[in-house]
């Protein structure tokens, strides 16, 4: 088949054009490519003539799109509206790429692909109506990930939390990371990996998650982190009163698929996909010298 991927160059578009090309025809148009929110700029998929587009182009820096509403609600919105358009026109499979954040983080277990969102803040807000832009077109999958960690880094975002906590390890410095919000952390590469092979399954249209299995506080990710990676660090728990970020985020958003594995589709537990993530950027190299 053929397959845009938009934000190609982003931490899961970089890992879905590894994942797809072997036995696709795989086009990736990064931002530079393409704009989303401006729906000529988005004609250039009708040149392509893909069976399917995958949508991971968002505006997700969660605090400045306190900010930027309006940018935020162009891109993750109004961007998915005109893909929805575009891809009914040209008769294309659209996939969108959700968040965790369209819950309000209310329920004390993992959000399943049945359970009402409630966004509570603008970021989530935004991918909200970007799912529903993205139903306008039948033959949709909304797939939702969360705390994304990936080789290519977060684009815009420089890097990653992986890669932070390492560096700020490494750097000794005294590290603080809230430890009353939880969220499944998800490595790029598995959600690709999934992603295919919801494709090559031809599942029924919906919404699916995809994030690693099991979740987490975000002060337990760190520690885990520093542990495979045989660091020493100060690291001090907080909490998110004391976090001063501008946006509020739900405290519990891990998620859980109860459709995937339905159709025999099963993603890892979190800490094996993270030591494989660290393997691959060789940080694992430091534990195994000690």
């Amino acid at each position: 088949m053929r397959i845009v991927v938009l934000g190609s160059n982003g931490q899961l578009g970089t890992d879905l054009m590894k994942a797809l090309r072997d036995e696709h025809e795989v086009a990736g148009l990064a931002h530079q490519d393409i704009e989303v929110a401006d729906y000529k700029s988005c004609l250039i998929l009708k040149d392509h003539r893909p069976d399917i587009i995958i949508n991971t182009a968002a505006f997700h820096k969660t605090d400045q799109c306190e900010e930027e509403p309006l940018k935020t609600f162009s891109v993750n919105a109004i961007g998915a509206r005109n893909v929805a358009t575009i891809s009914m026109e040209i008769e294309a499979i659209n996939i969108f790429i959700s968040t965790d954040y369209v819950f309000d983080g209310s329920k004390d277990k993992p959000y399943t692909e049945n359970d009402a969102p409630n966004p509570v803040n603008t970021y989530g807000i935004s991918k909200l109506a970007g799912e529903l832009y993205t139903k306008q077109n039948p033959e949709y999958y909304t797939v939702r990930v969360a705390s994304l960690f990936g080789v290519a880094g977060a684009s815009g975002k420089g890097g990653n939390f992986v890669e932070t906590m390492i560096k700020k390890a490494e750097r000794n410095e005294p590290i603080s990371v809230v430890d009353d919000m939880w969220m499944s952390p998800t490595y790029t590469r598995d959600a690709a990996t999934t992603i295919r092979s919801m494709i090559q399954a031809k599942l029924p249209y919906g919404t699916y998650h995809a994030t690693n299995k099991g979740y987490c506080t975000w002060f337990e990710f760190a520690e885990e982190i520093l542990r495979l990676a045989g660091l020493k660090a100060t690291l001090t728990p907080i909490k998110t009163s004391q976090s001063q970020a501008k946006a509020r985020r739900p405290s519990f958003s891990a998620l859980k698929s109860t459709k995937l594995p339905k159709h025999g589709i099963h993603v890892r537990e979190w800490r094996k996909a993270l030591a494989d993530y660290l393997a691959e950027k060789g940080h694992l190299q430091r534990s195994q010298r000690t």
